[in-house]
């Protein structure tokens, strides 16, 4: 039976009956689309803090270590997770090396319980940059007679330490 022989009652019926079913699908669809964009914006998109670290040196060109671990050459720019005390190791030949602390405190929307605010439900993102410039001094090239009393000191540890 087609729907036009169907007596006008009964093809009304299988009209309601289709277009219920669609409009549930219609719901469910829409359900859908609200979990996957709430999904998306709540996890895929990055945090909303960006924290960076840049330091610069005069000279330029120096290898910057934060805590032990090379980060590159002077201007760098850097990515850093937490705040608290960094270890900056600072060289650069023909130059002392600069071994400092750096405490980095932490900004008042990263207080707790704010930080869960601005981690996780602020819409934009939030770029907190530290910035630090050291100076390296030049190296001081030892005099003759110092280098002759270090190794003098060398030769006297190493004959002591051998039985």
């Amino acid at each position: 039976m087609t729907r036009s022989s169907l007596p006008p009652s009964r093809a009304a019926t299988v009209r309601e009956r289709v277009q219920a079913k669609f409009e549930v699908r219609s719901s469910k669809f829409e359900d859908s689309l609200v979990v996957a964009l709430a999904v998306f914006v709540l996890v895929l998109v990055p945090a909303c803090v960006r924290r960076t670290i840049k330091i610069t040196t005069e000279p330029p060109n120096a290898r910057v270590f934060l805590n032990d671990q090379e980060i590159g050459r002077s201007e760098v720019t850097t990515d850093f997770l937490w705040y608290g005390d960094y270890d900056v190791t600072i060289r650069k030949e023909g130059f002392q090396t600069l071994q400092t602390n750096w405490t980095l405190k932490p900004p008042w929307y990263q207080w707790i319980p704010i930080d869960f605010f601005t981690e996780a439900l602020w819409p934009g993102q939030i770029h907190d940059q530290r910035e630090r410039h050291f100076v390296l001094e030049p190296a001081q090239n030892p005099t003759s007679e110092e280098l002759l009393q270090r190794a003098a000191q060398a030769r006297e540890q190493a004959a002591n330490s051998h039985p």
